[in-house]
């Protein structure tokens, strides 16, 4: 009897015919069956939204010779993982892979991610989840240097699995003269957004604005995100689903929030 295939579910935020979901779809066809839910349209900074007060739709839809099989839904990139696996695949995903995003998603940037959110979402799931940001924004980014990084990594965890609530995230060095180092595992950089709006007026004299802002980083340790790709690394960062600020707890119990009596 032949083995079955494992199922990997492919998703992202830059929408379903980005060059960077229809290369990691190219680097899954080789380890696994594959099917595609992905937003029909660019999804960049939704990170963990849902959609609660419209209807959602998901059409199946065909790009290029496959063999995945592929659904462009309306919604967001936590929406796509939802109705994957609830409603669309036919059986529960062996792994989950976000991106390749166009742009960093290191550091602060895991927060607004959509392509983060997919595999934060995926890690709720207790499904093994990945999500691969490049640091080239262009639409002709080159993610072909990368391909055996991208596909260790996922069959690595495919394999190995990942602890309970974890999911990585990944991002690759922009394409240089110099091949990579090599991966690091680290944490995530101590940085921030200072962030300006560009106040402007419209023909019909209402004031819009555009957000700007320059990125900074805060964190001079040798350990991070931003350390590792400065230095041509690839950078791995496990992600948990707790957010609670463990180190918090003890301060916290030592405060008094008691409504007298």
């Amino acid at each position: 009897m032949t083995a079955r295939k494992p199922l990997i579910l492919v998703v992202n935020d830059d929408g379903i015919t980005a060059p960077g979901i229809r290369f990691l779809i190219k680097v899954m066809n080789q380890l696994g069956e594959v099917w595609v839910v992905a937003p029909d349209g660019p999804q960049s900074g939704m990170g963990h939204a849902i959609t609660l007060e419209s209807t959602l739709r998901c059409e199946p839809i065909t790009i290029d010779n496959g063999p995945q099989k592929e659904f462009a839904c309306s919604g967001t990139p936590v929406d796509c993982v939802k109705l994957a696996v609830n409603c669309i695949l036919p059986r529960r995903p062996d792994l989950i892979v976000s991106g390749v995003n166009h742009g960093s998603n290191s550091s602060i940037n895991v927060i607004y991610s959509g392509t983060m959110s997919a595999a934060v979402e995926g890690a709720m799931e207790r499904i093994p989840s990945v999500g691969f940001s490049l640091l080239d924004y262009s639409w002709d980014a080159d993610f072909a240097p990368f391909e055996k990084h991208i596909f260790k990594i996922a069959q690595t965890v495919m394999r190995s699995g990942l602890p309970m609530g974890t999911c990585l995230n990944v991002n690759i060095p922009k394409k240089s003269d110099t091949p990579v180092k090599g991966i690091k595992v680290c944490r995530q950089a101590i940085a921030n957004w200072e962030e300006e709006f560009d106040e402007r007026v419209d023909p019909r004299g209402r004031k819009y604005y555009w957000l700007t802002g320059t990125f900074k980083n805060y964190d001079n340790g040798e350990d991070t995100d931003e350390w590792a790709l400065a230095n041509n690394f690839i950078s791995v960062v496990p992600v948990d689903i707790d957010l609670t600020a463990k180190h918090a707890i003890g301060i916290l119990n030592q405060l008094d929030f008691e409504v007298p009596h």
